[in-house]
């Protein structure tokens, strides 16, 4: 088992300062390989050690300068460094760099709503439901915020579709959801159709090529998103009762 699979094992288990050890060894052997610093950065995110991933955003933008994958998630960190202005400019610069991308619009959203701007959020929801109409979390977070605004019959629609969308009644209760959005990312869109060789986290069974085609696919493709189970979980436990 090569350093990068033990790494990504390791970031399965929750087990990050193990993983940030494997990964620096991938690096420190393949200096110029820009994935292992992009994993690096989510590793470090995790950590908290937001200063770190932004370093290694810092270095993936600065050669790929207009990757939206890569500015989307330097944003976060910027948001989360609490340097929110910053934030909003890469959100903007990823979403004009892909503008049919339903999910550049529901990540700005939900940064909209974490900063109070609840309107623009609902703006941007609704263009990302208008992008991809089965988008069951731009549905659901839309009505969290549409119940923030006290638009109840508003908020009730936009979880009942949500609800369909998903079949909410289905979805397994025995796994307790990530706080995934205060380590430093964004919720994932997708359906609850996973690959039987991946776990909920998205790195169970994958070699190094399967990786790189899953953070490729992460943004593209909503049957791998792998984060939406428990995002979905996570975000009816915040509704009102």
């Amino acid at each position: 088992m090569s350093n990068f699979d033990i790494s990504i094992q390791f970031f399965k288990e929750g087990k990050f300062e193990e993983a940030l050890v494997q990964i620096n060894s991938c690096i420190d052997e393949d200096v110029s390989n820009k994935e292992l610093y992009f994993f690096r950065a989510r590793v470090q995110s995790r950590l908290g050690n937001l200063e770190s991933a932004l370093e290694d955003f810092d270095y993936l933008v600065n050669r790929e300068p207009y990757n939206p994958n890569y500015i989307s998630d330097r944003a976060v960190v910027l948001h989360l460094l609490k340097r929110n202005e910053e934030a909003l400019d890469e959100f903007d610069r990823a979403l004009n760099l892909e503008p049919l991308n339903a999910y550049r619009y529901s990540s700005r959203a939900y940064f909209k709503d974490r900063i109070g701007d609840l309107k623009g959020a609902i703006e941007d929801y609704e263009k990302a439901i208008e992008l991809d109409p089965e988008d069951a979390v731009s549905y659901n977070n839309k009505g969290l915020v549409e119940e923030k605004l006290g638009y109840k019959e508003k908020s009730q629609r936009s979880f009942k579709k949500a609800d369909d969308l998903i079949g909410y009644k289905s979805v397994p209760t025995n796994k307790v959801p990530e706080e995934i959005t205060e380590k430093g990312e964004f919720p994932r869109i997708g359906n609850s159709s996973q690959n039987s060789e991946k776990s909920v986290s998205g790195f169970e069974k994958l070699t190094f090529s399967k990786y790189l085609q899953t953070l490729k696919n992460v943004f593209t493709d909503k049957s791998t998103r792998q984060e939406f189970l428990n995002f979905i979980k996570a975000g009816f436990k915040k509704r009102a009762d």
